[in-house]
């Protein structure tokens, strides 16, 4: 795990954290390090099989739910009933994703155009929708977004991820700056591509032109974005909110 003689700790005890995409990748990560912290853990994934088994890995204060964050009323079910058996949710990490297929515009598939945008956008908004009414009655909260470096520059053969990833910077500010009147923090991240299996998605000369952007001439690792995603979970991220946190190595300029 790169860094994890280096892992600094957080005390998030009690706390009740829901990751999205949290079987696998960035999302599992993330939910590795929350659940180290003391933080129990919800895995709501696309693959109900692998977020039980991922929860199972992890141990206790660890469960998994099969979700397609697509489904608006179905994230709403779930965010209330774990509410309802919990008591609390204090953390909420939109990971899910999808990069889908490399092409130009004008070529590109309407009805995949279409499925990234409502995976990446819909889904991070009927996330945030139903669990947001709960941190807002206990008047805390912290919510995470991966949005990506795409957002910020679009990528050339992935215009419908690049327009997913700017519109949840754009959401992410928007929420931040209707809570902030309360402890409620809502940021994001907008990482530069780390090895998931999101790969499997993209052509391989989409992949050499990403690494090709990155002046630390690598990709990003997973547990790196979660040491940066978990601080941003904690009651010490107090004042940012609204806030775009660069993981490019080097690649974004603003």
């Amino acid at each position: 795990m790169s860094g994890a003689g280096y892992m600094n700790t957080y005390d998030l005890a009690g706390q009740v954290a829901v990751v999205t995409g949290g079987a696998q990748g960035i999302g599992l990560a993330v939910a590795r390090r929350l659940h180290a912290s003391g933080a129990h853990v919800c895995l709501w994934d696309m693959d109900a099989d692998l977020a039980a088994a991922s929860a199972a890995a992890l141990g206790g204060r660890a469960e998994g739910a099969g979700l397609d964050v697509t489904d608006a009323s179905a994230t709403q079910a779930l965010a209330d009933a774990t509410f309802a058996r919990l008591g609390r949710l204090d953390v909420l990490v939109n990971s899910a994703g999808i990069a889908g297929s490399n092409g130009p515009l004008e070529a590109y598939p309407v009805e995949e155009f279409h499925r990234i945008i409502e995976v990446n956008l819909h889904g991070t908004f009927h996330a945030c929708r139903a669990v947001l009414p709960h941190m807002q009655a206990r008047g805390y909260g912290r919510i995470v977004n991966i949005a990506s470096v795409a957002g910020k520059e679009g990528n050339p053969n992935a215009a419908p991820y690049s327009a997913s990833k700017a519109a949840v910077i754009a959401l992410t500010k928007a929420m931040g700056k209707e809570n902030a009147g309360t402890d409620i923090a809502v940021n994001c991240v907008t990482p530069a591509a780390a090895r998931t299996r999101i790969f499997d998605q993209m052509s391989q000369s989409h992949i050499d032109f990403m690494l090709s952007k990155i002046p630390r001439a690598r990709f990003l690792e997973v547990d790196e974005a979660a040491a940066m995603i978990v601080w941003m979970c904690t009651k010490e991220n107090s004042f940012t909110t609204a806030g775009v946190f660069d993981l490019s190595g080097g690649r974004a300029t603003y």
